[in-house]
């Protein structure tokens, strides 16, 4: 593929400038919660972790990736609230937040802040 690629194709492509940064959950519940009670935290989690840092998932209710909502690069500040919200419920046994990657193409590296 072409290298030298002009700035409004790289902003199609999220690649150079324009790449998007997120990170990945795995999620652990405990095994004696219900149905209702993983809904409840799912329903807390999308609204006190991500809606509140102005964040999106995208997953199951055991694993899934986190995005800004708009176009643009999670921070690892908003990760850390994330992992610190869900480390202190109850509701999980083990919680695995990933480093940030590159939500549009995860085998290629973070570009480095300018």
């Amino acid at each position: 593929m072409a290298t030298n690629r002009s700035q409004r194709l790289r902003k199609k492509l999220c690649v150079d400038e324009f790449q998007e940064v997120g990170f990945e959950l795995n999620l652990d519940f405990k095994q004696d919660l219900d149905d209702d009670a993983i809904d409840a935290f799912l329903d807390a989690f999308l609204t006190e972790a991500m809606d509140a840092n102005n964040l999106n998932y995208v997953g199951g209710e055991d694993f899934g990736l986190v995005c800004l909502k708009k176009r643009g690069s999670v921070n690892e500040e908003q990760r850390a609230v994330v992992e610190g919200w869900l480390k202190a419920r109850s509701e999980l046994t083990e919680v695995t937040v990933s480093p940030l990657i590159d939500v549009w193409y995860p085998e290629k590296p973070i570009n480095p802040v300018a």
